[in-house]
């Protein structure tokens, strides 16, 4: 059986280990004057090396050759911890020793001298695993050490760890592997393994990897027999269900013209190509970080052809920077949520809705989206209009209807001031109140304020308000159990007194024909426009 890459391709010295040059010199300096401490602390994401780096100081320690850069993979001791049988290098995985217990076996077996080497090596992996009382009962270990014994702890969460472990270990943070530095090691593998690897399918995998050495090698391995020794870029992007880079490019376009429908179908597109929906988020979150860079650094990523840079540079100018951070932040919520959805791409389809109905770009995307040949200018969404470069929002139908009529002959005006009488003095007190109310129920649940929002108070009869809702599905939302009793805790709450609300359509419903409003119920069904109206969105009319 033949070992898999990331145990077969494994660093053996310091000079192998990659991106953690930062470490490695410096243990090698310590190693050279003699400067080796008890304790020490290994941080950082996972497949960076923290482990094998650990190894690696074992053998060193240990070593019985007379090299001044140790370690010399060729001595008794350092075959030894290679093939894993030194019995004086103990690994300790934390995740299932997390009991006092277990450090208290460790704290009475540390004592005796090592079998057979110079040193006691223990890697305890995981070490913010341990519970509280084994972080405790370990500590005294840490203040009264053997001078037989060393220990390392190895972590991917060092804030879990108390203080006074953490002060009594010499820290070194591992990082994230830089990209070029994977992909030549990527590509040294390739070479001696006889495989034959497309220098994008490369840039794929190190870019997959997000840093983890092992994840690359583990791809890598995985590929190497999917390919049969020929490794494609479109072979990487089968297997990780990716989608091309133009699609992506295409997509962020589509972001910038606020063209909802031609993003939904691009979404669809890749799907129905078999593109993996988690996997396109990804790489949509990291195309979109490159604009975020462009746009603050004027740089942009350090691995980007200056084609691309050009591309890049001519899309970030389409956002503004608020947007650009909001848009982010939507697909990457996008990632996490798709794992439970009920349709794999309905959260990236609800992202980008909503990042559609983000503010619209400034003066000078628009003037780069009119000059960019071949684009269309930005679409706005229905109800906005720019004045003298300000993008206003225009009143909604009802708010519109509303101005248009005269005001009751109860409502008299003194001193500028309008106050009502009769029937009319608590709607007016409500609408006086309407934003605050709005906001109340925002904190609440935003997509119960983005539905009634455009469910204008109608009326105010003793106890109950009416709300004038504009489409069935928003009349159905509100008088689910959950939302109604969330509105009118919110209302009551800032009325000062109990109300109850109904919902009942708006004019502009009851003005359209039968078969226009069938058309117009039946769009609102749609899980993607139900989505969209959930977000504060309006259907525009039925072509």
């Amino acid at each position: 059986m033949s070992h898999a890459f990331y145990r077969k391709w494994r660093p053996r010295t310091f000079a192998e280990v990659v991106g953690q040059d930062h470490v490695t010199q410096t243990l090698r300096n310590a190693l050279k004057h003699s400067r080796i401490v008890h304790a020490y602390l290994f941080s950082g994401p996972r497949g960076t090396g923290k482990t094998t780096t650990a190894r690696i100081l074992a053998k060193a320690v240990n070593c019985l050759g007379d090299r001044v850069d140790r370690p010399c993979n060729e001595c008794l001791m350092c075959e030894a911890v290679d093939e894993g049988r030194a019995i004086d290098l103990i690994e300790i995985d934390a995740a299932s020793h997390t009991g006092v217990d277990d450090i208290r076996d460790l704290r009475e077996k540390i004592n005796f001298a090592p079998s057979v080497a110079r040193y006691k090596f223990y890697i305890i992996d995981e070490v913010h695993m341990l519970s509280g009382s084994a972080f405790n009962a370990l500590l005294k270990t840490l203040e009264e050490p053997p001078s037989h014994a060393i220990m390392v702890l190895a972590t991917t969460e060092p804030h879990k760890i108390p203080a006074t472990v953490l002060s009594r270990c010499q820290r070194f943070d591992f990082r994230p592997i830089p990209l070029e530095d994977m992909m030549a090691r990527l590509r040294n593998i390739a070479v001696h393994e006889g495989l034959e690897v497309q220098e994008g399918a490369l840039d794929l995998v190190a870019r997959q990897s997000t840093g983890s050495m092992r994840d690359a090698e583990s791809l890598l391995d995985q590929l190497s027999s999917y390919g049969g020794g020929e490794i494609t870029l479109a072979q990487v992007q089968t297997m990780l269900g990716t989608v091309s880079s133009q699609a992506v490019k295409d997509l962020v376009d589509h972001l910038a013209s606020c063209d909802v429908a031609a993003g939904l179908g691009q979404i669809g597109r890749a799907i129905a190509d078999g593109a993996d929906p988690r996997q396109l988020s990804k790489e949509l979150v990291e195309y979109l970080r490159g604009l975020l860079l462009m746009k603050t650094t004027t740089l942009g990523p350090s691995y980007l052809t200056e084609e691309q840079r050009t591309e890049m540079a001519r899309q970030a100018k389409s956002f503004t920077l608020d947007r650009l951070v909001s848009t982010i932040k939507l697909f990457n919520q996008a990632t996490t949520d798709v794992r439970d959805a009920s349709r794999p791409q309905l959260p990236l389809e609800l992202a980008f809705v909503e990042a559609t109905l983000s503010p619209e770009p400034d003066m000078e995307s628009a003037a780069t989206s009119h000059s960019a040949p071949g684009k269309k200018p930005p679409k706005r969404m229905e109800g906005e209009k720019t004045i003298s470069g300000q993008v206003e929002r225009r009143p909604s139908r009802f708010s519109q209807e509303a101005e248009a009529k005269p005001a009751p002959a109860s409502v008299k005006e003194h001193g500028g001031a309008v106050t009502a009488e009769g029937a009319m003095a608590p709607l007016k007190r409500l609408q006086d109140n309407w934003t605050e109310i709005l906001a109340a129920i925002k904190t609440s649940n935003r997509h119960v304020e983005a539905v009634i929002r455009d469910c204008p108070p109608a009326s105010v009869e003793g106890d109950v308000v009416t709300l004038r809702a504009r489409y069935p599905f928003h009349k159905e939302k509100l008088e689910e159990d959950r939302s109604r009793k969330l509105v009118e805790d919110d209302i009551s709450k800032i009325m000062g007194q109990s109300y109850r609300i109904k919902c009942i359509l708006g004019p502009s419903a009851g003005r359209q024909d039968p078969e226009r409003a069938d058309e117009m119920k039946s769009l609102a069904e749609d899980p993607v426009v139900k989505a969209g109206l959930e977000l504060g969105g309006e259907i525009g009319g039925v072509q």
